[in-house]
């Protein structure tokens, strides 16, 4: 490291401030941080461990939705789990610094696994509008083989697409005019204002940050339901279309709860000195944990198959 005239030349170490403005009052912040965060990683990992144990002994759970259930429950406990430690160990433990490769590290886990959230969304709004507008045709077009690519390409494209960004910040950007980041957790818009007041380079990586997390996927998730609302209006039966509108309520909801959060930390960001720092960074954290912390309950209380079979084997056990 290199340092002349206040200017950084790739620092080893940065250090976080956690909430500018809220420095004293972070220990009682963490507190429902770290109770949201509990709460996600039981519903995460205890529901879904048991679902997936359902959907292996129950051949009528073997649809791509409940799949993607699954890989939407594992992501949100790595989304988490990616920020929660690290902002507790700043609020509480007062251990404010991060090597500058394991910062980039960090990047890259919340960015992928955040696009990772988004491609799921995006299958199951694909899943969804073809089993209520083709649903003769759902089991020959959403084959095996097509949800074994769509699982493998929501995986892998968000990680691959999410290393170029990370590379021009690591390359291009070497000159830090501080190691002081205003966050609890490494947002790279945050670090590339470390490294220039550029505003037409801050503007960039931001959109493409923003990119990656799922732009486009909201655009085509919207399309979709767009889709599925014409059908759903012109079936002839009411009771049928409810029963088609309902299967996409906890989908819907998951949906609004992921991008309108986005939006809202978007906005706060172009918003610049119109609105205290302290919010956006609070929007921010909101943003990847409050996801991750009520996917367990509107999946488990919103979908019926699912909810009866959890029902039923607690309660077996009590019985037993």
């Amino acid at each position: 490291m290199f340092i002349t005239s206040g200017i950084v030349f790739m620092p080893s170490v940065l250090i976080f401030i956690g909430i500018p403005g809220l420095e004293t009052v972070q220990c009682w912040i963490g507190i429902p941080f770290c109770a949201m965060y509990i709460i996600a990683l039981i519903g995460n990992s205890y529901l879904f461990d048991r679902i997936l144990i359902i959907i292996k002994s129950e051949p009528s759970l073997h649809e791509p939705m409940y799949i993607f259930l699954a890989m939407l429950g594992a992501t949100d406990i790595v989304l988490s789990t990616s920020i929660v430690p690290q902002m507790l160990g700043i609020f509480w433990l007062h251990l404010p610094e991060i090597y500058f490769d394991v910062c980039h590290f960090q990047m890259w886990l919340i960015h992928t696994f955040q696009g990772i959230e988004s491609g799921v969304l995006l299958a199951m709004a694909l899943d969804r509008c073809i089993a209520i507008c083709y649903p003769l045709r759902h089991a020959t077009i959403f084959t095996r083989q097509l949800f074994t690519h769509v699982g493998v390409g929501v995986t892998l494209w968000p990680a691959i697409l999410v290393i170029p960004c990370l590379l021009l910040i690591k390359f291009h950007l070497k000159l830090y005019r501080t190691r002081l980041i205003s966050y609890t957790y490494c947002e790279h818009k945050a670090l590339v204002k470390l490294a220039t007041e550029d505003v037409y380079i801050n503007k960039f990586y931001g959109l493409l940050g923003d990119f990656i997390v799922g732009g486009l996927d909201f655009i085509l998730i919207t399309l979709s339901y767009i889709q599925i609302f014409i059908t759903v209006f012109h079936l002839p039966q009411k009771e049928a279309r409810l029963k088609a509108f309902n299967t996409c309520i906890p989908h819907i909801c998951v949906f609004f709860q992921f991008y309108l959060l986005a939006f809202f930390s978007i906005f706060t960001h172009r918003s610049g000195s119109y609105i205290p720092s302290y919010i956006h960074i609070a929007l921010s954290n909101l943003y990847l944990l409050v996801p991750p912390f009520l996917n367990p309950f509107v999946y488990g209380v919103k979908t019926k198959h699912i909810r009866d079979k959890v029902v039923k084997m607690f309660y077996s056990k009590d019985q037993a």
